[in-house]
């Protein structure tokens, strides 16, 4: 059985192993406030050409999401989001239980538009609602699709104009940056906060939190500290993206898992299967009939998604820094093998 379920399967890249290894027996100071650490935002900040960010390295997604809009927010504001958002659907309630309320708006490919932000808006004018304060959005979606710059640029035009946050998740960034038209620099001028996700791109765990709203940089590490997110030993974080981003690694992981990704996705489409969304990204959700889907599952994993008409399913399929080549070819071949 061959895994297409998600990214994070492999522990790390060898090469952020072997840092690891090589900086074992250091003594370093903890809390992030090592070498390792000062260096990887050092790093970070010159690919962002942008010195002013404050950059803090959080152990997990779920968390950084959680931290971020806890620390943002007042009691009384809320969250917009798409439906699909991560924090909605696959956070256990996280942000609810920081006493902050999401506002959900349904998207047909997981986007947000200016529309949807005016209606949660509109929807929520009355004091006795929660006041629409953070708009949330994550790039790659959950459903693998990718904000354009544009898009970016009047989001955050607007969410400026209206006196809202723009914070970005970016657990998939890497994947985002090897597909349009995105750099790392365009970030910081994008948005009011956003992570660099390490977890699914070849770190052993581990997001990198970038501030760039002065107001929203205060007590952030207080912040941390309150929900621990501030790990002892930090130099583990550190590490980790110093090796990822001395020189180019992070974007060439990101650009083999799309790689991968585009030989399925052109394989899967040539032999007539359609698709709940056009995906650009290392996710994408076919549509399979069920019987061929029986087929596939007895060589390889696949996430079930959601049951389509005709019976047929649609799965999420999902390619990382160390999906083999090889085996993405393979799928292809046997797909083709099991189509009539």
């Amino acid at each position: 059985m061959y895994s297409f379920l998600n990214d994070y399967s492999e522990t790390a890249h060898p090469a952020v192993l072997q840092a690891l290894v090589d900086t074992n027996m250091e003594q370093c100071l903890g809390y992030g406030e090592d070498e390792h650490c000062r260096q990887a935002a050092a790093y970070m900040k010159e690919k962002m050409d942008c010195a002013k960010v404050d950059i803090h390295f959080i152990p997990g997604g779920t968390q950084t999401n959680t931290l971020a809009i806890a620390a943002f927010l007042r009691p009384t504001q809320a969250v917009i989001s798409a439906e699909t958002g991560h924090i909605q659907g696959h956070e256990c309630g996280s942000i609810e239980e920081t006493g902050h309320k999401i506002l959900t708006e349904p998207t047909e490919d997981g986007k947000l538009t200016i529309a949807q932000l005016e209606h949660a808006i509109k929807m929520n004018l009355e004091e006795y609602c929660p006041r629409p304060k953070l708009v949330y959005i994550s790039n790659t979606t959950e459903l693998g699709t990718v904000y354009s710059k544009k898009e970016l640029e009047e989001l955050y035009a607007y969410c400026k104009e209206h006196d809202l946050l723009l914070f970005i998740d970016g657990a998939r960034m890497g994947s985002a940056l090897a597909c349009s038209d995105l750099t790392l620099k365009d970030y910081p001028k994008l948005c009011d906060a956003f992570y660099v996700g390490g977890t699914k791109n070849g770190a052993f765990l581990g997001e990198a939190m970038v501030i760039v709203k002065d107001e929203l940089k205060e007590d952030f590490r207080r912040h941390m500290k309150q929900r621990g997110a501030m790990l002892a030993k930090g130099k583990v974080l550190g590490v980790q993206f110093e090796t990822l981003f001395r020189d180019n690694l992070f974007l060439e992981l990101a650009q083999h898992a799309n790689t991968c990704m585009d030989v399925l996705r052109d394989g899967i489409r040539q032999l007539g299967y359609s698709f709940l969304c056009d995906s650009p990204s290392n996710q994408i959700f076919p549509i399979f009939p069920m019987d061929v889907l029986e087929k596939i599952k007895e060589k390889y994993m696949v996430l079930d998604y959601m049951d389509m008409e005709n019976c047929s399913r649609c799965v999420r399929m999902v390619t990382s820094w160390a999906t083999d080549l090889n085996q993405c070819h393979n799928f292809v071949a046997d797909l083709k093998s099991f189509t009539k």
